[in-house]
């Protein structure tokens, strides 16, 4: 007879609770593992980085904390400093309203810090489709507001400017049924004869009736940050249009216009933009009949812009290369011509397509308006080299303004870049 236990059977009919997992999978030690210690490799690389950043750190770190910010000069900080690591900011807190402004009259600051916020006014309906379409009427006006505001002189100027805008527009839309490209070329040139003949005469005859004016600035005490504000946002705004147009006529069936096109870009893609920079500041004049004034500001404006168009228009190419043939083919099949097919099809497909490459040529084009300080331009950097530097008082201060300088360029490059991701993720299709 057996004498082995007798198996009690056991069935459980409640869940255990769930076990805590192991302290090395979750939190600040799972984190650490997984992107900073995930192999022995890795481990390695993440010490040095760190060792790294610590020297950049103590470098940093007490040259900011024991920063001077009240001083007459470079020698009263040194004393302030008494032999300890520092920054002499005191030059930037007395010398910032020419590394803003430059030699812009003091008291018409008001006006360019108004023409400055009224720009993100004209912006915001271009830039976020969720704001009323009304508002693109003041984005309209912006330009002819700022260069009053900035420039002064008789109002009448920027108004009989914008009415020969409306007379091209006006004449755009007379002959757009017979053709859009004649159309255009037609309100384009009608444009430019309201400016060249009747602005000047009508301004002045006006003015004499009703001085409606500000006091006049001089183009060449504009300077500091306001010129490279003033010439990046122009050249960026004036060379996406002028690009497309470019990169249209590249790809024309026309033998002529693509010949002119591809002579245009390749030529402005091989010279180097100081090069055109010192044509619109020496050699321009040469082609213009005696005595007349061209402000330099305008001529650096088209140089820069026209280099800037041919580097968009490859872009652009790049964008209508990438779409199929079928996109250029649905055009045809609605029974659309050729400018409503680009207008309404293939361009915003390849603008999106584009959108990296043409923001990292502005942001690009935004950081070389630094170059005008070689044509004696007292851009921000041509202020530090200058006045600034030259001045006994501050006379080896480098880091500060420099870094300074870095700082207010790194903001506005830096919000176009965020801007495009956010065009980006806006316009995205592929929900991945």
């Amino acid at each position: 007879m057996s004498t082995a236990p007798k198996v009690q059977a056991f069935v459980r009919h409640d869940t255990l609770p769930a076990s805590a997992p192991p302290v090395s999978e979750t939190g600040v030690v799972r984190w650490l593992r997984a992107n900073l210690f995930s192999s022995v490799g890795n481990g390695i690389m993440t010490l040095i980085a760190l060792y790294c950043l610590y020297l950049l750190l103590a470098a940093i770190v007490p040259w900011l904390a024991n920063g001077v910010w009240r001083a007459d000069s470079i020698r009263d900080c040194r004393e302030q400093l008494a032999g300890a690591t520092g920054g002499c900011f005191a030059v930037i807190a007395e010398r910032w309203p020419q590394l803003v402004f430059g030699n812009y009259p003091s008291e018409h600051y008001p006006r360019a810090i108004l023409a400055f916020v009224l720009l993100f006014v004209a912006l915001a309906p271009v830039l976020f489709v969720e704001l009323p379409r009304k508002m693109l009427w003041f984005t309209g006006l912006f330009p002819f507001i700022a260069y009053w505001l900035i420039w002064g002189g008789t109002l009448w100027v920027p108004t009989l400017a914008l009415a020969g805008v409306v007379a091209g527009f006006f004449v755009f839309r007379a002959l757009e049924r017979m053709s859009f490209f004649g159309a255009l070329v037609a309100g384009l040139a009608a444009t430019l004869a309201f400016w060249i003949v009747l602005v000047g005469p009508l301004s002045g005859a006006l003015a004499s009736i009703v001085p409606l004016r500000l006091d006049y600035v001089e183009s060449r005490e504009i300077g500091g940050f306001m010129i490279n504000f003033i010439l990046g946002t122009s050249c960026i705004a004036l060379s996406l249009p002028l690009g497309i147009a470019l990169a249209l006529g590249r790809q024309s069936n026309l033998p002529v216009i693509k010949m002119i096109c591809v002579m245009f870009i390749e030529f402005i893609r091989g010279v180097p933009l100081i090069t055109l920079l010192f044509v619109a500041s020496v050699m321009l004049a040469y082609f213009l009949p005696p005595g007349t004034n061209f402000d330099l500001i305008l001529r650096v404006i088209i140089m820069i812009t026209l280099f800037a168009a041919a580097y968009m228009a490859e872009a652009i190419r790049g964008g209508l290369a990438a779409l199929p043939k079928g996109q250029y083919e649905a055009g045809d099949s609605l029974g659309l011509d050729y400018w409503q097919s680009m207008r309404l099809i293939i361009l915003p497909q390849a603008l999106k397509i584009s959108i990296p490459s043409i923001v990292n040529i502005a942001i690009g084009l935004f950081k070389d308006t630094t170059l005008v300080s070689i044509i004696s331009m007292f851009d921000m950097l041509g202020m530090i080299k200058g006045p600034i530097l030259s001045s006994t008082d501050w006379f080896g201060v480098y880091w500060e303004l420099y870094v300074f300088a870095a700082l207010l360029f790194f903001v506005f490059t830096y919000g176009i870049s965020k801007y495009s991701q956010y065009l980006e993720r806006k316009l995205a299709t592929d929900h991945r």
